[in-house]
């Protein structure tokens, strides 16, 4: 077709089967070796998960002993001071009983001094008559009694603390023992931390060997697999871009057929061309600065006659706008050619289609495009995307038809399309691409849609 861009990339590298097979091959004579450095992996991985699981068990052994310490050291402390406890209240019980023995003393060798008749009895007391005296003799009774009791109590208390104090050194010595026993325990527990740290450090040499060969393995099959995956995905990649050129080879050739058919049509449609004629004598080039610049334009010497109006109407108009649209498929896009004859040499722009060179081809842009199509019926377009989206009869762009314009942009000042039907339009996009048929490009289309046909 004519401009049409290369559809698909150059192709990528494609190995040969022999490249493939013998890929393969090493993978498959490296199995036994990598296949047992997996074991030995494997192997290394429960040892060094035994490994850590007597080693925990061993680190709890130790919290166990340490525990078991504190708790014999905290018992021997409390045996020892209960035995102070004891010790300390065995002598305020000697030193209360040494007080009630003086007391009973002095009591003693008072009432012998002072004699123990009722006369001594009546002087000692001050007593006034034999009542007095008998009063007076029961109550010295009564207080050798208590005394008595006081001491007696005071010797039970002694025996009791006596007691406590033997039960005291009882548990001070049982607490000594289990002291003994966690300081044992605690030697033990050093024992245990020595043999894990011998352990590990064992361990530690054997787990970095095992972790070499393991990555070592691990490098080797990774290298032989990438190898053979590598290949594989050159394969891949060139049966993508194989079956991408077809599916574009059979795109470009339908197209090619459509566009023919379609040309076909338009060659055999004279009143559409000399509609279209009649609309190009009349009308000054949009390109033209100013009168003397006439870019080759003659201006007629009658007044350019008025259109005529369509021979055709209704799904007859719709088919001849779109027969001449797709008539130009693969043209190469020109920013500013177009007219109602056909494709014309671009313009500059200062910017993009200068880049591009569109200035020296000769092609469609957007708006260009809508104008050759819809001159085969008599219409004249302007060529401005937003000046044509107020051109017709404006609706809804969700309810658009086959045949109707498609815009995009802020008021239409982007682009224009020609809407296919069935999700499909006809573009001259952009600098670089030709005349296609493109999916409908919802995002940026504006609220309408323009109907030019009814």
């Amino acid at each position: 077709m004519p401009g049409a861009a290369p559809a698909v990339p150059p192709p990528p590298p494609n190995p040969s089967d022999a490249e493939l097979e013998s890929g393969q091959a090493q993978v498959s004579a490296g199995v036994a070796q990598v296949s047992d450095l997996i074991n030995q992996v494997a192997s290394a991985n429960q040892e060094l998960a035994r490994l850590d699981d007597e080693v925990a068990i061993k680190r709890e052994d130790v919290n166990r002993a340490l525990v078991d310490l504190q708790t014999a050291r905290d018992e021997a402390d409390a045996a020892g001071e209960l035995v102070n406890q004891s010790r300390q209240a065995m002598r305020d019980a000697d030193a209360r009983i040494e007080q009630a023995k003086d007391r009973l003393t002095n009591y003693a060798v008072e009432s012998y001094t002072k004699g123990r008749n009722a006369a001594s009895l009546v002087s000692y007391l001050g007593a006034e008559g034999p009542e007095d005296i008998l009063e007076r003799a029961l109550i010295m009774r009564r207080l050798a009694a208590g005394q008595k009791a006081v001491l007696d109590n005071l010797q039970r208390a002694r025996t009791e603390q006596a007691n406590r104090e033997s039960a005291a050194r009882e548990a001070k010595r049982r607490a000594d023992a289990a002291k003994d026993t966690a300081n044992a325990k605690k030697v033990e527990a050093e024992q245990a931390i020595a043999g894990v740290r011998a352990a590990l450090e064992e361990q530690g040499s054997r787990k970095a060997e095992v972790e070499a060969a393991r990555d070592a393995a691990q490098a080797q099959l990774a290298a032989a697999r990438d190898n053979v995956a590598g290949l594989q995905g050159q394969r891949d990649a060139y049966i993508a871009w194989d079956n991408q050129r077809r599916a574009e080879e059979a795109a470009e050739a339908a197209a090619a057929a459509a566009a023919a058919e379609a040309a076909g049509r338009v060659a055999e449609d004279r009143a559409a061309q000399e509609r279209a004629a009649q609309l190009a004598e009349g009308q000054r080039p949009h390109t033209q600065l100013d009168d003397e610049d006439s870019g080759g334009w003659t201006p007629p010497v009658q007044p350019a006659p008025s259109p005529v109006p369509p021979s055709v109407s209704g799904s007859d108009a719709i088919e001849t706008v779109i027969d001449r649209g797709m008539s130009q498929l693969g043209v190469q896009y020109a920013w500013g050619g177009g007219n109602a004859n056909g494709p014309t040499l671009g313009i500059r722009d200062g910017g993009v289609a200068d880049s591009f060179g569109d200035f020296n081809k000769v092609g469609f842009d957007c708006s260009g495009l809508m104008i050759y199509a819809f001159a085969g019926i008599g219409i004249s377009l302007p060529h401005y995307s937003g000046y044509q989206y107020t051109a017709g009869t404006q609706v809804p762009s969700s309810q658009m038809r086959r045949g109707d314009m498609i815009f995009y942009g802020p008021n239409a000042s982007k682009h224009v399309a020609l809407y296919l039907g069935g999700g499909q339009m006809l573009e001259a996009l952009q600098s670089g691409t030709v005349v296609r048929v493109s999916a409908v490009r919802w995002d940026g289309m504006t609220p309408y849609a323009v109907r030019m046909v009814s």
